[in-house]
């Protein structure tokens, strides 16, 4: 899947061209744009370099269409928004799981010398067991501030293109499907 982000001028609702395998292509909105690190890029940087296939970026390759998407081009496939909510049911707690990770790791990034144990055992206190490794947090907060670089390098008016792995996706679980 190909992720494109606009670089508008400061300030400005952005936008994200989403460019799927199977050929539909969306745009998604981004909210105010500025130098600083898009949420939606943190979130794409975070999961990939933590290999997450079941967030918001692995739901949008899987088929998911959040209420921010608006269909551009490209045959959807039948029942495409029947399905949707499917998964978006289905993988609910994992997708809030990545928003909670991408947060994490953006505090993290923002902190350099903080105790890495100690926040991750602030964050997760609730639930220990989806606590990340900290080598795993470490590896993303490198990869946010390579991306955090690259964005700062778009100019205004550019964009910023990204590939997302095809195999890392969501699927429906075997049981309900058609």
């Amino acid at each position: 899947m190909r992720v494109t982000f606009d670089r508008p001028a400061d300030h400005v609702w952005g936008s994200i061209l989403i460019e799927r395998d199977d050929h539909v292509v969306y745009r998604m909105s981004a909210g105010p744009i500025t130098a600083e690190l898009p949420h939606d890029l943190v979130h794409f940087t975070v999961e990939d370099a933590m290999r997450v296939a079941d967030g918001i970026w692995g739901a949008i390759a899987g088929g998911v269409v959040f209420k921010s998407m608006t269909h551009q081009s490209g045959r959807r496939p039948p029942h495409s928004a029947d399905r949707s909510a499917a998964l978006i049911r289905e993988y609910r707690d994992r997708i809030q799981h990545a928003e909670l990770l991408g947060g994490f790791v953006e505090a993290v990034a923002m902190q350099p010398r903080a105790d890495l144990a100690k926040l991750i055992a602030q964050w997760f206190a609730t639930r220990p067991e989806n606590a990340p490794p900290p080598d795993a947090v470490r590896a993303a907060v490198t990869a946010l501030h390579d991306a955090a670089e690259r964005w700062r390098a778009v100019p205004v008016g550019g964009t910023l293109s990204l590939d997302w792995p095809a195999h890392r996706k969501i699927r429906p679980s075997r049981v309900g499907r058609r």
